[in-house]
């Protein structure tokens, strides 16, 4: 097996040179730096990542605390922050918290005492023993999707990004209610969460745009998961007057209403228009095809990665936010006509330009029929 004294006589340099190549410690002349490459490569020395952790005291690994198992939503964020790591050379210790607030403050001291150099996490709704923590420890750290608050006393600077949530949730009601929809219905997330709150924020506003007053009656909360999803339907389609269209605000809560619908054997959208927040792989395979908001999820990890090692590079540095446009992918589960996808448009940026959807030929002005007795 090659060592840096083999890498260091083959390039004509000395270990020490080798060592600044491999570590960044101190710069290196651009053809010194190649010909110390070119030996790496040729003897096929494999650095010592233990031994170099001692030099820099930087392991250059990443601790990913995100409840990726019970919720798909994170495995695409998950792959954006690999990619982003591997591209810059660092590796991932994963941890799932289960959206569970003792056990993700467990999974995050566990990542930090194995010594990564920062952490990416996804906060459960009380994350305030996980941020103090953080803070108490000073430890580097990303909050991704779901933004937090600090406690009062920590002042760590903690960088976030996440996808827009009110504007996209606006233009659903909107849609809906250009549709002729008067009694529109959300089955909202986990109460505590910052996507919950920002969500039904842009179902008010979206209400308030079309003119439509907001009913108390006609928000349930799904808390973020598909039975409770599907209990908040149910208690939505049990109202005296139940809504004619229905929004959900995650993926696996719109599982859980399109169970409750099948279970009282009415159709979407022709007994109700449906819309969801989240595009997810089968929304395309639906019948019918369903009209949903699709987040950058792997934008949002790989952007979580770059604000991580500039925070790493720049310690002091005022702390960020950064918002990342969602789509507004139009399909016919909220009563459209319904086109192949090879004819549809490209998706959309729902921030920064007005929404045109396809309108049926004769817009609906009469709720759908009723068939909530079978």
């Amino acid at each position: 097996m090659a060592t840096m004294v083999d890498v260091a006589r083959s390039a004509g340099v000395s270990v020490a040179t080798v060592s600044h190549v491999l570590n960044d410690t101190r710069p290196v002349l651009p053809g010194t730096r190649e010909a110390v490459l070119t030996a790496i490569e040729e003897l096929g020395y494999t650095p010592n990542t233990l031994a170099r952790s001692l030099v820099t005291s930087r392991t250059r690994s990443i601790g990913l605390a995100v409840s990726a198992i019970s919720n798909p939503y994170f495995t695409e964020i998950l792959q954006g922050v690999e990619a982003g790591a591997l591209e810059h050379g660092y590796s991932l210790l994963i941890a799932d918290p289960h959206d569970d607030p003792e056990h993700e403050r467990t999974v995050v001291q566990l990542l930090h005492e194995r010594r990564v150099d920062g952490m990416i996490v996804a906060a459960s709704a009380a994350p305030d023993a996980l941020v103090a923590y953080l803070g108490r420890h000073s430890v580097p750290t990303v909050f991704l999707d779901r933004l937090i608050e600090a406690p009062p006393g920590v002042a760590a600077p903690f960088d976030q990004v996440s996808a827009e949530n009110i504007e996209p949730t606006a233009r659903l009601v909107t849609h809906l209610a250009e549709l002729g929809h008067r009694r529109i219905g959300l089955v909202a997330g986990l109460p505590g969460l910052s996507t919950t709150g920002e969500r039904i924020a842009g179902y008010r506003h979206g209400l308030a745009a079309a003119g439509l007053p907001y009913e108390e009656r006609l928000l349930a909360h799904g808390d973020s998961e598909s039975a409770a999803a599907e209990r908040a339907t149910e208690t939505l389609l049990s109202l005296a007057s139940p809504p004619t269209a229905l929004i959900t605000a995650n993926n696996a809560m719109t599982i859980g209403a399109l169970r409750a619908l099948r279970g009282r054997g009415l159709s979407v959208p022709g007994d109700l228009a449906l819309c969801c927040f989240d595009d997810f792989a089968w929304a395309d395979l639906f019948e019918p095809r369903l009209t949903a908001i699709a987040q950058p999820s792997k934008e949002i990890g790989a952007e979580a990665v770059r604000l991580l090692l500039d925070r790493l590079a720049s310690p002091d540095r005022a702390a960020r936010v950064v918002r990342l446009p969602c789509a507004f992918v139009h399909r016919s589960s909220c009563g459209c006509p319904d086109r192949p996808p090879s004819d549809r448009p490209a998706q959309t940026n729902t921030s920064d330009q007005p929404s045109s959807p396809t309108r049926p030929t004769s817009p609906r002005k009469e709720p759908p029929r009723d068939r909530r007795s079978r």
